[in-house]
């Protein structure tokens, strides 16, 4: 009875698609019946019009935003943009060709984009299995989390602006025309966050002080992590006296408060972008050291390291291939919220005065500069104290949305 129940296999045919798969063959045929048109390609040099009338609306809204952002950049400040190819100021030699770059790579990639959505035939199975890929789960379930994905937009536009400060800013930051009749004017439509004691366009030096804390927050935070990463891995793999070792240096470093050492490295070297970049950066890799270590003493038991060092596998191989990329979950997390903590960091050492000095703007020193007529002249403080907090604040909920999406025991739930 047994040997009657059994089940037969089916009779394969000699063409693939003869025979589809059990229970994939209404959803292959409904693939190949809405295969996308060859005729949508030529749209495709519209960046997003394409994707749009494909029924692809995230992917087109993005390249369609991001390309009519560039374009009102260039015909709203058309005059700067051309004085910028002949200028020999390195900033606006970047923001020009940062433009037209953005624009090339935005028309290339829906091109091609389009083409292999117009021309792949996959079937069902191939289409169910790519869509529950790890990294594409990760991907649809930080996509739910609203919050996170409005951070990384406002992450994005910031970082936009900063690249293009010269190109959106209506005045020199640092320049003073008439102080006695330009000083305290309040915001207005022709200077949108008003003017300070001297006269300077509060809102040009928020554009050119965004490159400045931006810039300082993310450099930081990459050599922090960079440098955290390779100290806990060699750590973690080796283990033993070597651990030992590196492990009590980290509790040195982080028996010592933090603040301190901040103030004592700041006031022996010159405070300029590069000496801040470095110092907090190399005050704040013991985090990610004893993170990544952790996830390293865990991970070389596992049978894929085993199998890696029985084939005879170098170190150097096994650490940087297979176990680094399998630890950075926790990294990734713990590096967005620390390029938040960097900003504020610089703002804080700038607003005291022994980080970023004037006439250089950043966000820490314009509210300095405004914290003696707080209750006066108050937009000389609110407007870069709001930047500053909502750029924190954009960099926590995209830790976040971070954490929920990397978090493995979700990953492997949804992805069996």
């Amino acid at each position: 009875m047994a040997r009657n129940a059994r089940r037969k296999r089916p009779v394969r045919s000699a063409n693939p698609g003869a025979n589809p798969p059990a229970g994939t063959g209404g959803a292959a045929s409904a693939v190949q019946a809405a295969a996308p048109d060859p005729a949508l390609r030529p749209f495709a040099l519209v960046p997003g019009l394409a994707h749009l009338m494909l029924g692809r609306r995230r992917r087109g809204f993005h390249l369609l935003f991001f390309t009519l952002f560039l374009l009102l950049v260039v015909v709203v400040r058309w005059r700067a943009f051309t004085d910028g190819f002949s200028s020999p100021a390195l900033d606006e030699w970047i923001a020009t060709r940062f433009i037209l770059t953005a624009l090339a790579a935005c028309v290339l990639f829906s091109f091609l984009d389009v083409h292999r959505l117009t021309s792949e035939q996959l079937d069902a199975a191939a289409a169910i299995a790519k869509g529950k890929s790890p990294f594409r789960v990760a991907i649809r379930r930080f996509g739910e989390n609203k919050l996170a994905v409005a951070a990384l937009y406002l992450i994005v536009l910031f970082y936009l602006v900063a690249i293009l400060a010269p190109l959106l800013a209506p005045y020199d930051p640092a320049a003073i025309e008439n102080p006695t009749e330009t000083q305290y004017l309040g915001p207005s439509l022709q200077h949108l966050f008003g003017t300070d004691e001297f006269g300077r366009d509060l809102f040009s030096r928020a554009v050119f002080g965004a490159r400045v804390s931006l810039a300082v927050g993310l450099l930081a935070v990459l050599v922090a992590v960079t440098f955290g990463t390779v100290f806990g891995s060699l750590a973690g793999y080796f283990g033993g006296v070597l651990d030992n070792v590196l492990m009590r240096i980290v509790d040195v470093i982080i028996a010592i408060p933090t603040f301190f050492l901040l103030l004592t490295l700041v006031g022996v070297f010159e405070a300029n972008l590069l000496a801040l970049v470095l110092i907090l950066g190399f005050t704040s890799w013991t985090g990610t050291a004893r993170f990544i270590r952790g996830e390293i003493l865990s991970l070389k038991e596992r049978e894929f390291i085993e199998a890696a060092r029985a084939i005879g596998l170098p170190h150097r191989l096994v650490i940087f291939r297979h176990l680094i990329p399998n630890a950075l979950a926790p990294v990734l997390v713990s590096a967005a919220l620390m390029v938040g903590g960097m900003i504020g960091a610089e703002a804080g050492l700038s607003f005291l005065g022994i980080g970023i000095r004037p006439p250089t703007p950043s966000w820490g020193n314009m509210m300095s500069g405004g914290q003696d007529a707080l209750l006066t002249y108050w937009w000389i403080a609110l407007f870069p104290g709001l930047l500053l907090s909502s750029t924190i604040l954009a960099f926590n909920l995209l830790a976040d949305g971070l954490r929920d999406a990397l978090d493995p025991k979700t990953l492997m739930r949804r992805y069996v």
